[in-house]
């Protein structure tokens, strides 16, 4: 008995080297002449990046060091090619083959399943084409109202932090972001500005920030040692908190649309003085003639809350950060909203007045220029793909580095100087210098949804509030989570108009 038990052992470990040395050396010729920094021995460049707070800064020394594409070792197997390079961004982009995500989006799964950011092939194809309806101008302007009303709520709590020299305005947005998001997605209020000890906020963190601890841990990174640390019983209290809010949600408006009365009021032409939320959208979808699974259903639902959520948050709070540092485009800002307004300093901007922002949608762009709410996302070629003259073989890993380019000289003059005047001459002709929402068939399916959310949160501070440097004047210290943050906040000051 103990030889069989020896022998099944040596050949357990002989499997395992076995399939650690093909791991090692998959597509050794193709990487062979990539730069990039030299691995250590088990660790690869995992000691190098540090922490979240360290990561954007480690990673864009990196590239100037070693040019636009560069090979990084994620311990003693994985590897990522980071790109930062146009060519290469606008051949994985524009690819109808380049379409499945890292393995760094299995960190996603547990708490987003494999909805419309983490599935891959056929299901992201189905899926996309039946949500794509969601995201209809008829269906985004019924929603006006909605961000108004967070709006107000907003202004509301930031009118009790004027004339303090320091405000970390950061909380405040996220509290409205979610409320928006909340009534839009699932037609649920939560109040999440009356009740800012919100425990759903609170998990939506947790997970945003242990998904990227995961992609550089060595001990998290893998299944069999996750539990040995504290993020793994962290994670399972967030997902519990946040799948039971969904879920109930769901069952919730499951019952309310069996009633007749529910139902008569359903408008499937999305007239004015009814709403659809992005929930009863995917309750009436159909998959291949079938209606979507409770757990498919969350599944997409969940995605929305996230990607809609603290993206859009993160945006506006560093929108609002810059026009308090740059005095003379919140000027031309207000002096559009005036234009637009006239005296009126209560309006109520229709769906066609946030279009003609203009001005505020570039301010909105160079922040996201600046500040991507999303700096890094990946890729991995499920198929051979030829670039420039060579062959990108199958089973490559590719992680887009938004922030990289987004601040390359090459296509932004002064690329650290905010500057929102920039986009009325180069908008729209690199657009994968550009892609603070992806680009290609798997960009943003919200990022119409996202912009008028930025606008009308925007337009109504700035005509409510001046906005200026905190005293001290901050300085941002950005966090790669899975949302660009600043971990010491975002602080300025605020003082009525008149």
């Amino acid at each position: 008995m103990a030889l069989i038990l020896e022998i099944s052992l040596s050949f357990l470990v002989i499997g395992i080297l076995i399939l650690w040395f093909r791991q090692k050396n998959k597509n050794k010729d193709f990487y062979k002449n990539i730069p990039g920094p030299p691995p250590l021995p088990i660790f690869g460049n995992i000691l190098e990046i540090g922490s979240t707070i360290t990561f954007i800064d480690v990673m864009l020394n990196f590239a100037k060091k070693y040019g636009g594409i560069l090979l990084l070792h994620g311990g003693p197997i994985r590897k990522t090619l980071l790109v930062s390079d146009y060519k290469f961004l606008e051949c994985v982009l524009s690819s109808t083959k380049i379409l499945n995500k890292t393995e760094d989006y299995n960190f996603f799964r547990p708490w987003l399943g494999t909805g419309l950011l983490t599935s891959d092939g056929p299901k992201w194809k189905k899926h996309r084409r039946i949500l794509t309806p969601a995201f209809h101008f008829q269906i985004l302007e019924q929603f006006i109202d909605v961000f108004e009303s967070g709006g107000n709520t907003l202004i509301q709590k930031l009118e009790k932090e004027v004339g303090k020299k320091s405000v970390d305005i950061y909380p405040f947005v996220t509290l409205c972001t979610l409320d928006i998001i909340c009534e839009t997605a699932m037609g649920t209020k939560i109040n999440a500005q009356e009740n800012s000890d919100s425990e759903y906020v609170r998990s939506v963190k947790d997970m945003c920030r242990i998904i990227i601890e995961r992609s550089f841990s060595f001990l998290q990174l893998f299944d069999l040692t996750y539990p040995l640390t504290k993020n793994y019983y962290v994670e399972k209290k967030a997902l519990k908190v946040l799948h039971q809010h969904t879920n109930s949600v769901i069952t919730k408006r499951r019952s309310e649309l069996k009633n007749p009365a529910t139902k008569k009021t359903q408008d499937d032409n999305f007239g004015p003085k009814t709403k659809k939320a992005f929930l009863d959208l995917i309750l009436d979808a159909k998959v291949d003639g079938r209606s979507l699974t409770q757990e498919e259903i969350r599944e997409e639902v969940d995605t929305f809350m996230f990607e809609g959520h603290d993206t859009t948050a993160s945006a506006i709070s560093f929108a609002i950060f810059c026009l308090a540092n740059h005095p003379e485009v919140q000027a031309k800002v207000l002096e559009e909203q005036r234009q637009l307004f006239g005296s009126n300093k209560n309006p109520s901007p229709t769906y066609a007045d946030l279009q003609s922002m203009k001005y505020l949608e570039q301010v909105i762009k160079e922040t996201l220029r600046l500040y991507p709410s999303v700096p890094f996302y990946g890729r991995q070629t499920n198929e051979a793909v030829e670039f420039n003259g060579s062959i990108i073989p199958e089973g490559v890993t590719i992680t887009i580095f938004a922030y990289a380019i987004h601040r390359d000289p090459k296509y932004f003059e002064d690329p650290e100087q905010f500057n929102p005047s920039r986009f009325e001459k180069i908008d729209g002709k690199l657009p994968y210098c550009f892609i603070p929402f992806s680009a290609g068939p798997r960009n943003c399916i919200g990022q119409k949804f996202a912009m008028l959310e930025m606008k009308s949160t925007l337009s109504k501070i700035v005509r409510k509030f001046e906005l200026m440097p905190s005293t001290p004047q901050h300085k941002l210290q950005l966090a790669a989570e899975a949302v660009l943050k600043s971990a010491n906040g975002v602080k300025i000051s605020l003082k009525l108009r008149d």
